[in-house]
């Protein structure tokens, strides 16, 4: 069944139809990634209409729709209302402007516009389970991931700037096949690795420092994430107790993972770990979030975290421990939640690897 179909299946009636504006949306929807274009759903048919940067591709990738190439959008979408009698359109709350809805509704002046969450709501429930097609794209974007690492540790070296290391794991993601970049990378050493979401700077790395890289690489819109921590020469003995305590909460987390636990459940796993090492207080983020078309969705896990893992769920499990002005560790792996465990997609070692 296309993704349209299940969408229509959604819908309350004959006269409800369902409109798709943003990226992420289409793309689920037709599996056609455009920067612009709108999909319609009904009961009876789906339509995406995209302008003349898109139509060639759109009619040949696009699935479960028909292509229609954008002339007036006005008259294309009162056709369409028209042909299956709607009433009502549904549009997405997350992600619509305040003056996109004043469009909308100047577009639909004849109907109702339900700028209520329930599409918002029916998208990210089907969303957050993941079909094999789209875990296979997100391990093939992770094995590019971790080539990419294996080759950038044996270039590493003194001296090189944090902007510099970032730059060059960024190159062999693309260079190794990716169609783009999860999120810009980070490369935090020495002190700047005690911010979680440090931006590379033009700091050198020096021996005795952790250096943490956080990145990911993209397939098909589909993308990774992983973190490794890594050392510059040799660490001190509390730099050893630091890593091991994270890597020990990681692991405890992963053995919590299965269907049917609450996300909060295994932060609080990680959490008591990491307090049991006495470095509880320095974890300052959540234990992790869905991955797939974005790099943050849900579910989350945190300690409020309202969601019960799913089989089916692609998620990272990412305990930290940042200790300011002098140093942070982060180990982050993606998991795919199964009935009674997880399904590790990250295969890079984590015994902590020495530059």
């Amino acid at each position: 069944m296309y993704i349209t179909e299940r969408i229509a299946a959604e819908l309350k009636d004959a006269t409800h139809a369902a409109l798709l504006t943003s990226e992420v949306s289409r793309k689920y929807a037709t599996g056609f990634h455009s920067s612009a274009g709108i999909v319609m759903i009904t009961k009876d048919k789906s339509y995406f209409i995209v302008d003349g940067r898109y139509f060639e591709k759109a009619e040949q990738q696009a699935k479960g729709c028909e292509v229609i190439l954008l002339s007036d959008l006005r008259k294309q979408v009162y056709a369409i209302i028209e042909e299956h009698g709607i009433e009502v359109v549904s549009i997405e709350s997350k992600t619509v402007t305040v003056s996109e809805l004043e469009d909308y509704k100047q577009l639909f002046n004849a109907l109702t516009v339900d700028s209520s969450s329930w599409l918002s709501a029916t998208l990210e429930r089907m969303r957050i389970i993941k079909s094999e097609e789209e875990i296979s794209k997100i391990e093939a974007a992770q094995r590019i991931a971790e080539a990419a690492f294996s080759k950038l540790i044996t270039s590493i070296r003194p001296g090189m700037t944090e902007k510099q290391v970032a730059a060059v794991l960024e190159f062999y993601m693309m260079d190794l096949g990716a169609d783009g970049i999860s999120f810009d990378t980070i490369a935090a050493s020495g002190v700047n690795s005690a911010c979680p979401h440090a931006v590379p700077t033009d700091k050198q790395l020096q021996n005795g420092e952790f250096l943490t890289l956080d990145f990911g690489a993209m397939v098909d819109g589909y993308h990774s994430d992983m973190t490794r921590t890594v050392v510059i020469g040799k660490p001190d003995e509390e730099m050893k107790n630091i890593y091991n305590a994270v890597w020990g909460a990681q692991t405890d987390a992963i053995k919590a993972v299965r269907a049917d636990v609450t996300g909060k459940l295994v932060d609080n796993v990680s959490r008591s770990t990491l307090d049991a090492w006495g470095y509880e207080k320095y974890f300052t983020h959540g234990l992790g979030h869905g991955v797939g078309l974005e790099i943050h969705e849900a579910p989350n896990l945190n300690p409020k975290s309202p969601f019960t893992l799913r089989e089916g769920m692609v998620i990272t499990i990412e305990p930290g421990v940042y200790i300011p002005h002098k140093c942070g560790v982060r180990i982050e792996d993606m998991v795919v939640v199964t009935a009674d465990g997880c399904l590790n997609l990250t295969k890079t070692p984590k015994t902590l690897i020495y530059i």
